[in-house]
């Protein structure tokens, strides 16, 4: 309770009165819930009357009812309503709605009140900051709603610390969030105001009917965003993060950004691109040898705050018309920059090195569920980022679609409320108030290190698009739009009220502007007759990375194994788990063999031993879901943790590894974009099955596979996908291999289906060798799950310290005798283990008319070593691809062509497999079995496989 200002109140209260509220006030504090609702937020907010329990003589000159009370705390009831409901008021519209917003809870007579009731109450008793010129009730409520139902409104009702509602409350009620513009601000403020629209207005012209998203109706959005820029920078922020999608892009690259106007205009008029840089800072352009279309290129650019030396790096992120898709990329982008990697044990975060600015559409926002993840993500130990300062560009519209019928929700943000997202609603059409949500936005970023969200309520002048007609859907609206005035008059015509400037001063100021891009345009050597091609791959991309070292001396092996088995006193293992990893050790040092898990930990060792920092996560990756990597040990008496990677003295560089929420889409971008931001770190993320990561296509599709062809953006990410057949059904089986086949081309990744843990280990490795190289490609590998603990995957020491990664292996002990070899089985991933085992049990003995050959690397296909094999065996008559995947998926339909132009004239291909099937994998167990028996049984048969000259 409060009790500190009781007197201001309790002081109105004389004669009988006193001894009612005695009586009140002892109910109160044996059940608070027997009192009337109004004075039980009295007694809440005031605590006792001073004169209780001390024996004073009560006075009788005067005499209040208990009305009189009443009417108090109607007042405040209204006082909180305001705080709480304001926005439902507030003229935060650049075109007004159609009816009135109005609710009748913040109306007095809701309240039982009325003026002069309001008028007979001290502004102190309701309102305990009420500045000195309000003085009664009245004024109170007329002032609280200028400040929470004006061009400018809050939604703080849902964040649960009180903390931060209060330190909200005060800067609302006090306006110390509002920036106080002199004249030459407010003169700069119209001046981009008018750069804004002058440039979307010589776009139009210039560029007739050429697509360019306009941003025109949240003009304001520019200097918005470059308000929080301005005070990052002065706060020696290091990077500033941007997403956002194509509306508005144009402008935000050419005043944010500093893209030079010349870059932009080639870009319409398909001029080769203008190495250029602009006059404050430098910026950086990335492109691919593909391209992409002007509104989804991102650019990054340093700005000094013109004091100091320091420089703060501003980075807008590609991005491609899946929206909402860059809000994780962009999330890891910002974690990478705040990571401090340097060190051994889990990188250290700095929340103040960099932050991010996410701009959202109001369709999107509430639409795609990407958004949904990102914000759940903001909390997390493994992906906060110390706060994303959120702005929706509330245009009011999808594309053709309505509000009511692209959301269940009153607002855009409401999504927001769920994780206690502080929400500002700002008119588009008001500057300074505009500048003001950012400002408070700011701070409360920088202070609580927590999301928060504004709400640009503006419109959309144009169509979605300039080819689009937004008449033929929403001619009302557009009646009011098309009579709209733009922010730039609007504010033009408050300066000039103001006697700040002119309208000659503002006419000639446009007229200098048109003039300047028109020189800029005619300046220009433009040359659309010429037709250009797509540039060539980078020689680097094209490179089959065989020449890699990645062995490593056996000793060093066992040193950094035996410090993996240190663990920090009197921490109490898990003791199933510390056998698990006693064993390994074992076989390691005594039968020099090594199993995938412990293939995968001297991986990570020796890659932190070489200075390479490694960050994973992944849903139950500590543990890994097959229980097979241990990375994370658990005391079992304290439930403390213990990395293994963190204790080891040969460690050079941090080991971070995070259980994910449970997605893939944000997890997915999130990583993505670290693996970019930071090249040197190997960065991996784990499906908890393969095929979860269908729910990550749009990451894969239009990020992973194509951002160094399209954007120049270099990732060495490496995606874990469980596969194999074991008769789990359909959605624990396959991690849709054929998937990433298809979007396999100009060696933009690698994808592989290793059996061995020598294999994994050197792959491991030499992915972290290239990843700040040119040579520089995500890996997608399909991992095992039964095979983990299984010992033909286990490889011999000398594989570790004398062998390198093979993308395609022999079958030990086949096809000696080359001549007599009629068959060559080839196939990949886990089937290649079953025909080991029962090459191995073949009751026939004599197979000397087959060889076997297992396909680790199915892209970049070996082709040349392929064809070396072949040439060593000039009796193939049969060459046979085995899968236990339908023949509509796993590798078949890629590998078929390849196969096929190698193979002699002579030679048959061949399929083996299940058949077609709509679905990955049966459900039954037994039927599973059965199936996968009879592959394995054609495989070894000679003559038994499936049709001839398949790549035909």
């Amino acid at each position: 309770m409060n009790g500190g200002s009781n007197v201001n109140i309790w002081s109105k209260f004389h004669g009988p009165n006193m001894g009612y509220l005695e009586e009140q006030y002892e109910l109160f504090l044996q059940d608070a819930s027997s009192v009337d609702d109004s004075l039980k937020q009295v007694f809440e907010t005031y605590g006792a009357p001073d004169w209780l329990h001390k024996g004073e003589v009560q006075p009788t000159q005067h005499e209040t009812t208990s009305g009189d009370i009443k009417k108090i705390t109607s007042a405040m009831k209204l006082v909180e309503a305001i705080r709480r409901e304001g926005h439902l008021i507030a003229d935060i519209y650049a075109i007004s709605p159609d009816r009135e917003r109005y609710t009748p809870s913040l109306e007095p007579r809701a309240y039982g009140l009325t003026e002069q009731d309001l008028q007979s109450i001290q502004a102190n008793w309701i309102w305990e900051h009420a500045p000195a010129h309000v003085q009664n009730g009245l004024q109170v409520v007329e002032e609280l709603k200028k400040r929470y139902a004006g061009k400018i409104s809050f939604e703080v009702d849902h964040v649960h610390d009180e903390t931060e509602r209060d330190w909200i409350q005060n800067k609302i009620e006090t306006g110390s969030y509002y920036v106080a513009l002199d004249e030459q601000q407010q003169k700069e403020l119209l001046q981009q105001l008018a750069e804004v629209e002058g440039f979307e207005q010589f776009l139009a012209k210039t560029f007739v009917a050429q697509k360019r998203f306009s941003i025109e109706g949240l003009d304001v959005m520019v200097p918005l965003v470059n308000h929080i820029v301005q005070n990052g920078t002065k706060d020696h922020t290091q990077d500033i993060m941007m997403g956002m999608a194509h509306r508005g892009r144009l402008n935000v690259l050419a005043h944010i950004l500093g893209k030079p106007y010349e870059n932009i205009f080639s870009e319409f008029h398909h001029a080769p691109n203008k190495e250029l840089v602009p006059s404050e800072g430098s910026m950086g352009i990335n492109y691919g040898w593909t391209g992409d279309v002007k509104y989804h290129f991102g650019a990054s650019r340093e700005v000094s705050n013109g004091q100091e030396a320091h420089k703060t790096r501003i980075t807008l992120a590609h991005n491609p018309s899946h929206l909402e898709f860059v809000n994780p990329v962009v999330g890891g982008f910002t974690r990478a920059a705040q990571d401090d990697r340097n060190e051994r044990g889990a990188a250290t975060q700095d929340t103040n090195k960099a932050f991010s600015i996410l701009i959202h559409g109001d369709a999107a926002f509430p639409g795609e569920g990407v958004v949904a993840e990102t914000l759940n993500m903001s909390g997390l130990k493994g992906y906060r980022v110390g706060g994303a300062i959120h702005i929706i560009a509330n245009n009011l519209l999808g594309f053709t679609t309505e509000q009511e019928e692209g959301r269940s929700t009153r607002y855009a943000s409401d999504l927001a409320k769920g994780f206690e997202i502080p929400i500002i609603h700002v008119n588009a059409d008001d500057p300074e108030a505009c500048i003001a949500a950012a400002q408070l936005a700011y701070e409360y970023r920088q202070k609580f290190h927590k999301d928060i969200l504004i709400d640009l309520v503006g419109y959309r002048r144009f169509g979605h698009n300039e080819m689009d007609e937004p008449r033929m859907t929403q001619p009302h609206l557009y009646q009011h739009i098309d009579a709209h005035k733009t922010v730039a008059t609007i504010y033009k015509e408050k300066l000039i009220e103001r006697n700040i400037m002119t309208e000659e001063d503002f006419t000639t100021n446009q007229q200098q502007l048109h003039d300047k891009l028109r020189n800029i345009y005619e300046s220009m050597k433009e040359n659309e007759a010429a037709e250009r091609e797509v540039d060539s791959i980078p020689a680097a991309v094209e490179s089959t990375l065989e020449d890699i070292e990645t062995s490593i001396p056996l000793e060093q092996l066992k040193q950094l194994n035996r410090g993996l088995l240190h663990r920090p006193k009197n921490f109490n293992g898990f003791k199933k788990i510390e056998k698990i990893l006693e064993r390994r050790a074992k076989l390691l040092e005594e039968d020099n063999k090594v199993d995938w898990g412990l293939g995968e930990s001297l991986a990570f060792a020796s890659i932190l031993a070489d200075g390479l920092p490694i960050r994973m996560t992944g849903q139950d990756c500590q543990r890994g879901t097959f229980v097979h990597r241990h990375v994370v040990l658990h005391d079992v008496e304290t439930g403390e943790t213990y990395c293994p990677m963190h204790g080891l003295k040969e460690a050079k560089a941090s080991f971070s590894i995070h259980n994910s929420p449970l997605n893939e889409t944000g997890v997915l971008g999130f990583e993505y974009g670290y693996s970019v931001q930071v090249p040197e770190a190997l960065v991996i993320w784990e499906a908890q099955f393969g095929d979860f990561a269908n729910a990550g296509q749009v990451i894969l599709d239009q990020f992973i596979s194509a951002g160094r062809a399209k954007w120049g953006e270099k990732s060495s990410l490496v995606l874990l996908l469980p596969h194999g057949y074991e008769g789990q059904g359909p959605e624990h089986s396959s991690a849709r291999l054929e998937r990433f086949l298809t979007l396999s081309a100009e060696h933009n990744w690698t994808v592989a289906n290793v059996t061995s843990s020598a294999q994994y280990f050197h792959l491991l490795r030499r992915q972290a060798a290239i990843g700040d190289k040119d040579e520089a490609r995500p890996l997608v590998l399909m991992t095992p799950k039964s095979l983990l603990r299984n010992q033909r995957v286990a490889s011999g020491s000398e594989q570790f310290s004398e062998g390198t990664f093979m993308p395609l292996l022999a079958q030990p002990g086949l096809g000696k005798n080359k001549e007599a070899v009629k068959r060559l089985v080839i196939g990949s991933g886990k089937v290649m283990i079953d025909i080991e085992e029962a090459i191995e049990s073949a009751e026939n003995g004599n197979l000397d008319w087959l060889h076997v050959l297992r396909l680790e690397q199915i892209y970049p296909f070996p082709a040349k070593q392929l064809e070396a094999v072949l040439a060593e065996y000039p009796n193939v008559e049969e060459i046979v691809w085995v899968q236990e995947e339908p023949r509509n998926m796993g590798g078949w339909n890629f590998v078929k062509e390849i196969l096929f132009n190698i193979k002699g004239d002579q030679q048959v291909l061949s399929y083996i497999g299940r058949p077609h099937r709509s679905s990955p994998a049966v459900g039954e167990p037994n039927i599973h079995k059965t199936e996968q028996s009879r592959i394995i049984q054609e495989a070894l048969e000679l003559s038994k496989g499936g049709n001839s000259n398949e790549g035909n």
